[in-house]
């Protein structure tokens, strides 16, 4: 379903049959469809009524035409409504490419499509919520942003301002009625803001405010892998851009990019690095090869179609579809393509279109080119590049820490749902760098040759020197549980062997502290207790889908020079930040109400103590003022109740829920810098 037609088809029940809505949709949502050809699909819903869907060749209902009934009440009746609130939400039509650049379906959600701005008035606009100062003062890369309309614009349009300020409101709606009761209802007025929000042309606030009514769904009929704290991210991503939007701040990261159009790129020589397994929990499967070129950019090539596990089972091995070459993904992550006339997306992924040739080349080894320079980088600096993302907005974060880092560790043992290692620091024959690693200590004049000294502690020998052991303790993590990939299997083949050198390139975990989810994993030249893969992997193991043996690690060995207690202290989950974030989830799983009960007990009073004490004042103050408003109580001269508004309850949650994330960021940025 189109969000628009949804919000229309509630917005036409009579009050009478929106109380009856919610469970219309659960009892709807049950019966058999049936399909009939040249028709759609039908679903029977009663003796005299009868839904019929006819969406077009994309399997998307975007007329209100579509979607018919039979009773005598339709269109304006409970059935077509439940139906279509039953539904899952399309995502908005991009807009068309030019011939030239048109490329298979993204894995990413299409931008909608800037139509003319059409905006109902809104409420009164609230005030620009206040952020809390970030510690970092690292500011994210550069990005391609698009203007509302026409070109670059310093100033929002009067339309912009009032679908922002619509958006605000519904979200602070949600917010004030929680999970529980956010039914139908609420969501239908949060997509009819979203849908004015496309029309204004803010692209960013309506993906935001549709990730959130998916959210509310899943968390309603839960749904296998629903996370609350997904569905708090968006909540507080829609408050903070379109209260921001609102309260008329300019700034063109809060109106997003409308078209994401493909790009010519020249000429490309391009290296394969590793494979990733993708499985989504809206049935997609696939692939995505990433490749890096010469000058250190980081490209995919994705296969991702519907068809869930199996489909990216089959995806690994499957042909790349750029121009004429003759490889699949699994060659390719070992290989490389020299591409002529080359397209790429603003995200990094090279299209296929006509015209696009592609010649397979010889593939590099890690230890030269871009990856080398990687390896020659500390991986601190690395993690701390990638942790530079924007606070307020979670899309962001997660762009900046997608690119790929790499480094040489060596296994200490596992702990819990982890792996843990130690950092193996660069040598100078890493892509020409100069910076010495070798820590053994110089003989003095006369001494014997034949009795060198002995090596320090928490070194290990490796390519003929000592390369010490340094930084914090690393945290591996499967980068996916799914049963059907051997992501899990082969993290506990490498805990299985404690001193074990590898060779990794993976991703930081911007949530977790000093944490790396691996995808793909090496042997380290010159180490003697390191993997011992074929030949044909090419000193390479994609660990989603190449699967480690007993015979590709060498025998047990000593666990020499590592600490005697492996796993340092976690700053992250030794913080009592955990009060602050459960307060931050309850206002969003029970309303205004069930945060206004929490604060009449002693345990508000001790959360905040807690935080006091351990250093956390803002972040108790925070607290106490979003408790304190949730119990607010307006009285007239009469001493009757009125209408307290919710703009200044959504404030607080909203600096609260942003003092929150600012400071877990800070932590986790801070773990990467022990023993710098």
């Amino acid at each position: 379903m189109a969000p628009h037609v949804v919000a229309a088809a509630v917005e036409g029940l009579t009050s009478r049959l929106r109380k009856k809505l919610d469970a219309a949709v659960a009892q709807y949502a049950a019966l058999p469809v049936a399909v009939v050809d040249g028709e759609g699909v039908r679903i029977t819903c009663g003796e005299d009524a009868v839904v019929t869907l006819s969406p077009g060749a994309s399997g998307v209902v975007a007329e209100e035409g579509q979607a018919r009934c039979g009773c005598l009440l339709a269109p304006r009746c409970l059935h077509r409504a439940a139906v279509l609130s039953a539904c899952p939400l399309a995502d908005p039509t991009p807009v068309e490419p030019a011939a030239h650049d048109a490329e298979p379906p993204s894995t990413a959600e299409p931008q909608p499509a800037l139509e003319p701005p059409s905006a109902p008035e809104c409420g009164s606009i609230p005030e620009r919520p206040s952020t809390p100062e970030h510690p970092s003062t690292a500011s994210p890369p550069e990005r391609p942003v698009a203007a509302p309309a026409g070109g670059p614009s310093s100033t929002l349009t009067a339309a912009q301002v009032t679908a922002a300020a619509g958006l605000w409101a519904a979200g602070t709606a949600v917010l004030a009625a929680g999970v529980s009761a956010a039914g139908a209802v609420p969501q239908a007025e949060l997509l009819r803001a979203a849908h004015t929000a496309r029309l204004a042309g803010l692209p960013r606030a309506e993906a935001a405010a549709l990730r959130v009514v998916r959210g509310l769904r899943s968390a309603r009929e839960q749904r296998v892998g629903h996370r609350l704290s997904d569905l708090v991210s968006a909540l507080r991503e829609l408050l903070l851009i379109s209260g921001r939007l609102a309260a008329g701040d300019p700034d063109p990261a809060l109106t997003g990019t409308v078209r994401r159009a493909y790009e010519q790129g020249g000429s490309l020589r391009v290296h394969g690095v590793f494979r990733e397994p993708v499985i989504s929990a809206t049935g997609y499967g696939g692939v995505v090869t990433h490749v890096v070129a010469q000058d250190g950019r980081w490209f995919s090539v994705a296969d991702v179609k519907p068809g869930g596990a199996a489909r990216a089972r089959g995806a690994a091995t499957a042909s790349v579809a750029i121009g004429s070459a003759t490889l699949n993904h699994a060659q390719l992550a070992r290989s490389g393509l020299l591409i002529v006339a080359a397209t790429i997306s603003p995200d990094g992924r090279l299209g296929a279109g006509r015209g696009v040739r592609a010649t397979p080349v010889a593939g590099m080894p890690w230890s030269e080119g871009p990856v080398g320079a990687l390896l020659a980088r500390p991986l601190a600096e690395q993690a701390l590049a990638r942790l530079s993302g924007e606070v307020w907005s979670e899309s962001d974060t997660e762009e900046v820490a997608r690119e790929p880092v790499a480094c040489d560790l060596m296994i200490v043992g596992a702990s819990g749902d982890h792996v843990l290692a130690r950092v193996l620091t660069p040598t100078p024959d890493r892509a020409g760098t100069t910076t010495p690693a070798t820590t053994e200590p110089a003989s003095p004049a006369g001494s014997p040759a034949a009795f060198p000294a002995a090596p320090p502690a928490g070194s290990r020998a490796v390519d003929g020197e000592m390369r010490p052991l340094t930084g914090p303790m690393i945290r591996l993590v499967p980068a996916n549980r799914h049963q059907d990939l051997a992501h899990v299997a082969n993290l506990g083949r490498l805990a299985s062997r404690p001193g074990l050198c590898v060779r990794v390139v993976g991703r930081v975990e911007p949530d977790r502290a000093t944490t790396l989810r691996p995808f793909a994993v090496g042997p380290v030249p010159g180490a003697e207790m390191t993997l011992r893969l074929p030949a044909e992997w090419q000193d390479r193991a994609d660990l989603g889908y190449d699967r480690l043996q007993g015979a590709h690690l060498p025998p047990p060995g000593p666990l020499d020079g590592l600490p005697a207690s492996p796993e340092e202290a976690d700053p992250l989950a030794g913080a009592p930040l955990w009060r602050v974030r459960r307060l931050v989830e309850l206002a969003v799983a029970g309303g205004r109400r069930a945060v206004a009960e929490s604060g009449r007990g002693g345990d508000s009073r001790t959360h905040e103590a807690s935080l006091r004490r351990a250093g956390f004042k803002s972040a108790a103050e925070l607290v106490s003022a979003l408790t304190a408003e949730a119990d607010r109580r307006e009285r007239d001269v009469f001493g009757r109740l009125t209408d307290p508004g919710l703009d200044r309850y959504a404030r607080a949650w909203l600096a609260a829920a942003t003092h929150l994330v600012a400071t877990e960021r800070a932590l986790v940025r801070s773990s990467w810098q022990t023993g710098d």
